[in-house]
């Protein structure tokens, strides 16, 4: 006859799935906790990225109007101050409308891939591209000559102080291409926004499987 006693005290004693899976006793992190972790750096990226923008457009209208290009490190960077009706470099100028549109779609983008983001890198790369668009979304929106046409306030130039070896550019436009690079680099080496990496099977992998299956067959 079957012990209920003995059963439950032997089912008690038994490890459960979940602790030999993560270990003796461990827990893991709660998947809740890691998406709330990286979506707050997102946003903290997001939110330093724009204020950074917004300081630096700021700084150079009070300091750069009517004024010569400034000089730097031996003429490798220029100040110069210029507005630009495009998009990040100067590029389609004459599609301004356009923008905010693309911005629209790039901050949906961003809320889909947070929905399942869990990797602090993806959340900083993410959050540049974040903060880079709404800083050039506000000057869409709020400078001249109306709203979601206005121009957008550049002031970098490289090797040149008038943007003929690379486009004049600001802090939005670095910051949107340094998330875009760092998205390219997670995804070449792997990274998952879930947190998880992908690994490359080892060579001849396959051809083992393959024998495995076979001698099981055979067997």
């Amino acid at each position: 006859m079957l012990n209920i006693d003995d059963e439950r005290t032997t089912t008690d004693d038994e490890p459960t799935a979940q602790t030999r899976a993560t270990g003796s006793g461990s827990e893991a992190p709660a998947p809740g906790r890691a998406r709330r972790v990286a979506v707050t750096v997102l946003l903290a990226t997001a939110v330093l990225a724009w204020l950074a923008d917004l300081g630096t457009k700021h700084l150079a209208l009070e300091a750069l109007t009517d004024r010569d290009p400034v000089r730097l490190l031996g003429g490798a960077v220029y100040l110069t101050l210029t507005r630009n009706s495009g998009a990040a470099f100067s590029l389609a100028s004459d599609h301004t409308w356009v923008f905010p549109l693309v911005t629209a779609g790039v901050i949906g983008w961003i809320g889909w891939m947070a929905v399942r983001l869990r990797s602090l890198p993806w959340a900083i790369s993410l959050g540049l591209v974040l903060g880079g668009a709404l800083g050039n979304l506000t000057d869409r929106i709020f400078r001249a000559p109306g709203v979601f046409v206005g121009h957008v306030v550049d002031m970098v130039s490289l090797f040149d102080p008038y943007g003929r070896v690379w486009p004049i550019f600001n802090l939005a436009d670095s910051a949107l291409v340094s998330g875009v690079v760092l998205a390219v680099l997670l995804e070449l080496t792997g990274r998952q926004r879930d947190g998880t990496r992908l690994r490359s099977r080892p060579k001849g992998a396959d051809t083992e499987s393959e024998s495995e299956t076979e001698r099981r067959d055979l067997s």
